[in-house]
């Protein structure tokens, strides 16, 4: 049943490609993905493969690669990406040998991956559960790992209706989990080979934070003073920060948006009232006499955080929240929208204080008039913030100490 859901699953993907770019990329990605394991594979060398769905997953992985690679020189590194949104991205990655696509999971394809991959380890980051793909590892012996994964009750795993879906979850060598929840999720399946490390974005995280780079633009446009930096936000968050800079001479902007496209550049600059500039187009002497700096381009908004006391983090009002731990590591309160219950860092993060959810402009408001008029409960906050980060570090180093290479 689960291979035949697969196999329809694939022909609605080739169908809707005709009419979606994105999923085009991706159909067209998965035609070379054999062809690039034929030429790409050493014969001979070892390789350790991750897979990743997609951006966010890959920034998890990121951490335990880099250390393999560095700390076990021996082994390569094969990366797989499922969505478009991540191997688009990181395509080009330096940190691996091989990257491409994974095939849809139905048995031939994954005869014909594991036969040309030949990997000797396997990680699998958070929710990546693909039942052909387990079974083949294990029937030929390969140690595979679930990295960061969190379970929570309502998955079909814990549900009457999941049947023996849940039996995809034996597969694993171990299962490298994010909190006691997930351990006792699983335990209540009889799964035990289960250990609490922690989440591996803290990592990647303060390893973004100990590279941050310095922006002589940015520092023109500060000149000392007090800056929100609104990162990754979507229309419903700026029309509840833009007005509040709107009438605060005393605060300065920075908005870096998740989509950067023309016309949303546009509504942004259509609901500003004060003196802007936009990042590639601004000289530092421009961007000194600016009130807001409009961040055109990517790149840039985990090193832009360090430059604000106060940081809206975006999505919170529509798909999601965006990564509210880039923020946090360097030390400043961090709002964000409602949409958070599925981030467990957010939730965390809102039980030290160190952040702030708002569900309209009103509490956006308050919490902005108290964080600029107190300044010893704006500095508590932020310590709250950068302390929770810093704390929980170190679910890496804990993953590659239990495995034996």
């Amino acid at each position: 049943m689960y291979s035949f859901v697969i196999c329809i699953y694939l022909m609605a993907v080739k169908l809707v490609s005709l009419f979606n770019k994105k999923v085009r990329l991706m159909v067209r990605g998965h035609a070379q993905v054999f062809k690039t394991l034929r030429e790409r594979i050493e014969p001979g060398e070892r390789y350790i493969w991750f897979h990743a769905a997609s951006l966010g997953e890959f920034e998890q992985g990121r951490p335990l690669m880099e250390r393999i690679r560095r700390d076990h020189p021996e082994y390569k590194i094969l990366l797989t990406f499922f969505s478009p949104s991540g191997y688009e991205v990181r395509k080009n990655y330096a940190g691996a040998d091989v990257i491409c696509y994974l095939p849809f999971d139905t048995p031939r394809n994954v005869r014909r991956f594991l036969d040309l991959a030949r990997p000797c380890m396997a990680f699998f980051i958070k929710y990546e559960f693909w039942q052909n793909y387990l079974k083949g590892l294990q029937r030929r012996g390969v140690p595979t790992y679930s990295v960061s994964s969190i379970f929570r009750p309502n998955q079909v795993f814990f549900r009457w209706y999941g049947g023996r879906y849940f039996k995809v979850l034996t597969r694993f060598t171990h299962l490298f989990v994010q909190n006691e929840l997930s351990k006792g999720l699983l335990a209540r399946l009889d799964i035990h080979n289960v250990t609490v490390v922690g989440d591996t974005r803290f990592d990647r995280v303060m390893e973004i934070f100990g590279q941050a780079k310095q922006l002589p633009l940015v520092e023109a446009f500060k000149q000392g003073s007090r800056v929100l930096v609104a990162g990754s936000s979507w229309q419903p968050d700026e029309d509840i920060f833009i007005p509040y800079f709107n009438v605060h001479p005393e605060l300065k902007l920075i908005i870096a948006p998740h989509v950067i496209g023309e016309s949303h550049l546009q509504e942004i600059i259509g609901k500003l009232r004060r003196p802007y500039v936009r990042y590639t187009q601004a000289t530092p002497e421009e961007a000194a006499k600016a009130d807001c700096l409009i961040v055109d381009c990517f790149g840039l908004l985990s090193s832009i955080y360090r430059y604000g006391e106060i940081a809206y983090v975006g999505g919170g009002f529509g798909v999601g929240i965006h990564n509210v731990l880039e923020a946090a590591v360097y030390g400043v309160p961090v709002l964000f929208g409602p949409n958070n219950r599925r981030f467990q860092e957010a939730r965390q993060l809102l039980d030290t204080g160190g952040s702030f959810e708002v569900t309209d402009a009103t509490s956006f408001n308050a919490r902005m008039d108290r964080l600029l008029t107190d300044a010893d409960y704006l500095a508590d906050c932020g310590r709250r913030s950068g302390d929770y980060v810093h704390s929980h570090a170190g679910a890496s180093d804990k993953v590659l100490s239990s495995i034996t290479f």
